[in-house]
């Protein structure tokens, strides 16, 4: 009998993916993980009900993830990637040859192992990379105590729910500033603007109160239901932001890099917001509002039946 899985995040509809083969189902210490197959999504990953990759789709995340903060930097060396323990980003961040070190904290070790086991194309060797260092650690604590410094973080969490809804505070992206470089970028996933405009907006205020500019940007994720999916950068090098299409042509030709997704003017564009979702991040930025003073009553005289407007003094 056929299975159909619930995506179960949304309050007021669902979604299901007809199961045709659920290859593994467990409750870790963390969360609820199920990996199933699907005729037109191939493999699926969903933690606590939320869809969270699959073989069909997840190279458009993983691109727009890593390849905007790195085609940014001219030449970025050390990367710190919290999350992504499917490899996913890992495996994007690996194909800039100047990276010397990247490193991926993912607090879940069977995310790892489920998925080398069961969709061993995504992360496509990048663990056997020497570059590579793999951290099963709490990435919250990994970056306020961490005495590294990066070009790039790259924040590859699940929705701000469960054990990852700690990567989603204030706190977090203060210390993730801390462990930048100067002139480094921060990336972090945002959510569904249409569905959960309040996620996209506090991340911008967030980051816009600790860096010189932040700034979400778009991607078109098929399985991510609810409209396009919003990514957010930050950096004190706001230059980073104006770079032309053709320095980043020029840069993906030296690199060699090769992606199915990202190009130059994706990437200039994804920053390109329509009108609800800039709505979003220009409330999210408005300085707040004074208070209102209170109102002083006026004194009131009657004469011959009418009411006098009495004069305001000034002190």
């Amino acid at each position: 009998m056929t299975r159909w899985i619930e995506e179960t995040f949304h309050p007021h509809w669902r979604v299901r993916l007809e199961a045709s083969k659920v290859l593994h189902e467990v409750k870790t210490e963390h969360q609820h993980l199920v990996i199933f197959e699907n005729e037109t999504w191939g493999r699926v990953l969903m933690l606590d009900g939320v869809c969270q990759l699959t073989t069909s789709d997840e190279f458009v995340y993983h691109e727009m993830m890593a390849h905007v903060p790195l085609m940014a930097l001219k030449a970025p060396r050390r990367v710190l990637v919290v999350g992504g323990g499917d490899g996913g980003v890992m495996r994007e961040v690996l194909k800039h040859p100047t990276v010397e070190k990247a490193t991926l904290v993912e607090i879940d070790r069977s995310v790892v192992d489920l998925s080398l086991e069961h969709y061993p194309e995504i992360a496509n060797g990048c663990f056997d990379d020497p570059r590579c260092d793999l951290v099963i650690a709490d990435g919250l604590k990994y970056v306020a105590e961490t005495t590294e410094s990066f070009d790039a973080i790259i924040v590859d969490s699940s929705e701000p729910i469960g054990p990852s809804a700690v990567l989603h505070t204030p706190q977090f992206f203060a210390d993730c500033k801390r462990a930048l470089r100067e002139g480094g970028i921060f990336v972090t996933q945002n959510g569904l603007p249409f569905l959960l405009p309040d996620h996209l907006a506090a991340t911008t205020r967030a980051l816009a109160s600790l860096f010189e500019r932040a700034a979400p940007y778009l991607c078109t994720q098929p399985c991510y239901f609810g409209g396009p999916f919003a990514l957010n950068w930050a950096s004190d090098a706001p230059d980073a932001l104006e770079i032309s299409v053709k320095k980043l042509a020029r840069r993906q030709a030296k690199r060699a890099i090769t992606t199915r997704y990202w190009t130059p003017a994706a990437h200039g564009a994804a920053f390109a917001l329509p009108a609800y979702v800039q709505a979003i991040v220009d409330r999210a930025l408005a300085p707040p509002e004074p208070a209102a003073k209170p109102r002083r009553k006026s004194s009131t005289a009657s004469v011959t039946g009418r009411r006098t407007r009495a004069r305001s003094r000034t002190r």
